[in-house]
Parts: structure tokens; C-alpha cells; sequence
């Protein structure tokens, strides 16, 4: 009893000391974070061409991540084929847009929820990016939607996906959708599978402060659907292949 007095005062010290640096860290980020995308909205807003918008939206990102001291380590870059693909990407946090955009070239365009279309200044930042907006939950719309993504990918355009759609607090690796692999099955390009770890120890859904910690992101080698396998059949292969070596590497539970 009595050895064990001053650790349990240190312990009660401690706490009141590590929330405060929590809330120091968390408002000094989210300072970095709304300084740096306001200045590039406006710059977006007036520069032409979207392959420059997004090179100002990478840098932008590298430098959020950067002043933040958040460690990215990108690894398998050299899976990225000089052509068209589709990246097919775990979904953990919100911060995992930017993360992708810190390390993906400028001809890679989002693919997201129709919802953040609609959140303010976010949605005009993703609209100058050409982002291609997705309805989840109407499904004429959606339909329309998905067409659209398919031409996009038919004619050549590299895209980004979150194939769950969402994230959630818990760990875990949820159900994919299939839009990404119907999209890279018409257009007769790979799937390129890629792994994101860390962000959600650094902003856990819905925690509101973000915590210091780093990033990976690692790149997978191609998957390829065989010749002469028709679009539908291709698109549930390519789905369950990449799903399964996202989850071998991913470093979390199988919610699916």
C-alpha cells in the first residue's frame, strides 16, 4: 500500500498532462490543416488545368503532413504502371485523402461519396480537382453515377477508390464495394491493391483531436484479370483478390 501511493500520484499527475499535450498537438494541426487548404483553395479556384490543380493539391498535402511531423514511409511505388490503373485503397480515417493525394501522381482522380459534394469549401476544393462524385443510397442516381465513372475509365482516366465506401472507430477491414473493379474490368486495366497504415491511430473515428504517429503506405504488385473473361466475372475476381491481399497486409480484422 504504501510503495504503491506515489505511482498512483504520478499516474493522476500524468493524465491532466498528456490530454493537454493531446489538445496542444490536435489544435496545432488543425491550425496547419485549415490555413494550409484555405490557401489552396483560393489558388485552385484561379489556376487553369486540373492536372496543375492537383499538383498544388499533393504538394499542399505533403507540406500538412510534413509540419505535422507525421512520418510517411511509401513503399512498392514501383507497382504503379506507367498507364491506366485503378487504386484500390483500405479506408481508416479521414485523413486518408490526403495521404493518398501525398503520394499519387497528378493523373489519378478521386472517386468518393456524393455527400462531399455538399460539405462546405470541401466540396468545391474536390469539384477543381475533377473529382468523380458517387450517390450511395439513390439508386437511379447511383447508377447514373457509376455509368459516368465508367466512361471516365474507358477512356483512359486513372482512378482512386475506398472501396468500403466508409470507415468506422472499430478496426477492421470492411465489405468492398464493387464499383472500383467494375470500373478497371471495362476498361481492361489492372487494380492495384494499396495498404494504409497509421491514420487511424492518429485520427480515430469520431475522435476530434488528432494524435502524433506516422504513416505507410504501401503499394502491392497488380492484379490482372485473365483474357477473355467477360466484364462482370472479371470485376468479382479482381474484387475478391485485391480484398484478400489488402487484408493479409493491412494488420486488421476481417469485418466483411
Amino acid at each position: 500500500m504504501i510503495t504503491d501511493a506515489p505511482s498512483t500520484s504520478a499516474s493522476t499527475r500524468e493524465r491532466p498532462l498528456a490530454l493537454l499535450g493531446r489538445v496542444l498537438y490536435g489544435s496545432y494541426t488543425w491550425l496547419v490543416f485549415v490555413l494550409i487548404a484555405l490557401t489552396l483553395l483560393l489558388l485552385l479556384i484561379v489556376v487553369p488545368g486540373v492536372h496543375r490543380r492537383r499538383h498544388m493539391a499533393g504538394v499542399a498535402s505533403r507540406l500538412i503532413l510534413r509540419l505535422c511531423r507525421v512520418p510517411l514511409i511509401l513503399k512498392g511505388v514501383e507497382h504503379l504502371p506507367a498507364g491506366q490503373c485503378v487504386v484500390a485503397a483500405n479506408h481508416a480515417s479521414y485523413i486518408d485523402a490526403i495521404v493518398i493525394k501525398a503520394v499519387l501522381p497528378e493523373h489519378y482522380a478521386y472517386v468518393v461519396k456524393r455527400e462531399m459534394a455538399t460539405v462546405p469549401l470541401a466540396g468545391l476544393l474536390l469539384t477543381r480537382l475533377g473529382t468523380e462524385f458517387v450517390e450511395r443510397f439513390n439508386r437511379h442516381k447511383g447508377s447514373l453515377d457509376a455509368r459516368r465513372v465508367l466512361r471516365t475509365a474507358t477512356s483512359g482516366q486513372s482512378l482512386l477508390f475506398f472501396p468500403e465506401g466508409t470507415f468506422v472507430g472499430e478496426p477492421g477491414l470492411l465489405k468492398f464495394h464493387s464499383g472500383a473493379f467494375k470500373s478497371a474490368a471495362y476498361a481492361g486495366c489492372p487494380v492495384v491493391p494499396c495498404v494504409i497504415r497509421g491514420t487511424r491511430e492518429i485520427l480515430p473515428s469520431p475522435k476530434f483531436f488528432p494524435r502524433p504517429g506516422a504513416v505507410e503506405v504501401e503499394l502491392l504488385p497488380p492484379v490482372v484479370a485473365p483474357t477473355g473473361m467477360e466484364p462482370e466475372d472479371a470485376a468479382r475476381l479482381l474484387r475478391e483478390r485485391t480484398r484478400a491481399l489488402i487484408l493479409e497486409r493491412v494488420g486488421e480484422p476481417d469485418r466483411g
